[in-house]
């Protein structure tokens, strides 16, 4: 390819019309930015060739590092103990991989040290983005992969730093706490008496499920009594003890409990195994969190589900329109609706209504 024969300056013009590209690709491959875009290597290799051949300015440097792609995505989680992180994990090993990305994803347990540790091997390793999911402030995480240019989402809680995708704790507890009380007011109980149990004070998930379970009950003109809320983590034995008091100060089950995850779920679940078949007949149980073995124990429950195909795709479509403004527009909040019944792209049935919404998006 020979150089420009004119005495001008060469053009990205130039280079697009010599390699049959378009003005952007060739934008995107000289600026640094092409893989972010999913333009092919031997793309970029051709655009960068031509643009030494006609003379272009191209800092070889950084063309060097920019071209060095790891094929790496990764994601960080406090554990897989419950199946909506296995499910966020597995699910964003299918969507890295149909990108030609090969995940890594690593349970940090909750740990902010561990969390910050992981995060820089991850970025020292070139991982091509990162999710962050579950961490309970995600902003110095976020601070890593900003400095090091690295695109990442916080899902499931969200932070100021990073564009984040979370699911609607908010319409789901309320959704939640309706069925639930409809549920207690068919039985002759008072839907006033449903608690809600579990989580964690001050946390973004825990406290928009309150805000949706106080919501329900000011839409029925109602109050919950003053101890109606108890938050001690997400421990399954922490909820057998809370459970346990309750049942000796009332003298019997509460009427309506509305478990805020699955792992406290379970220790409702160990709890019941000490009591009765009939001592359950009269409580009406939700969780905010899915299991399909639900269905086989030998009370009724009501499940919220979390849609993790929804949540991981539009983290990806976040991850896509990475740039590097640090303004709020730069930093969505996507929040996915909940539902009763079956997600997208999962072939398992509930017998409960589903619910409807769309995907919201709004600034942090």
């Amino acid at each position: 390819m020979a150089r420009n024969p004119t005495n001008r300056k060469s053009t990205i013009y130039d280079i697009a019309k010599a390699t049959g590209s378009s003005i952007s690709a060739v934008s995107m491959v000289l600026n640094g930015t092409w893989a972010r875009y999913r333009i092919k290597e031997e793309t970029a290799q051709r655009i960068l060739a031509s643009a030494a051949q006609l003379g272009y300015n191209v800092n070889m440097k950084a063309r060097g590092l920019r071209l060095s792609r790891s094929g790496l995505a990764g994601m960080i989680l406090p554990h897989y103990r419950n199946r909506f992180f296995a499910g966020l994990a597995e699910t964003f090993e299918d969507h890295a991989r149909n990108r030609g990305l090969c995940p890594i994803v690593v349970s940090t347990q909750r740990d902010p040290a561990v969390e910050a540790s992981v995060t820089e091997t991850l970025i020292s390793q070139q991982v091509e983005l990162l999710f962050i999911a579950g961490v309970r402030n995600p902003t110095p995480l976020d601070a890593l992969c900003s400095a090091a240019g690295i695109p990442c989402i916080n899902v499931d809680l969200p932070g100021e730093g990073a564009p984040s995708v979370v699911s609607d704790n908010r319409g789901g507890a309320r959704a939640l706490a309706d069925v639930l009380m409809d549920k207690m007011k068919a039985r002759g109980n008072a839907p006033d008496e449903l608690l809600f149990l579990g989580g964690v004070t001050d946390e973004y998930a825990t406290d928009m499920r309150i805000a949706g379970y106080r919501d329900a009950f000011e839409a029925r003109g109602i109050s919950p009594a003053a101890d109606a809320v108890e938050c001690f983590g997400y421990a399954a034995s922490s909820a057998r003890l809370a459970l346990a008091r309750r049942y000796e100060s009332l003298g019997r089950l509460p009427a309506g409990l509305l478990m805020n995850s699955i792992t406290a779920f379970e220790g409702l679940v160990q709890f019941a195994s000490s009591l009765s078949r009939d001592a359950w007949q009269s409580t009406v149980v939700g969780c905010f969190d899915w299991d399909p073995f639900a269905a086989h124990l030998p009370f009724e429950v009501t499940m919220m589900r979390q849609d993790v195909q929804k949540i991981i795709s539009e983290a990806f479509a976040l991850a896509d329109k990475h740039d590097d403004r640090h303004d709020a527009t730069a930093h969505p909040l996507v929040v996915v609706p909940t539902g009763f019944g079956p997600m997208s792209g999962e072939d398992d049935r509930m017998v409960e209504p589903e619910s409807v919404g769309k995907v919201s998006v709004s600034g942090l």
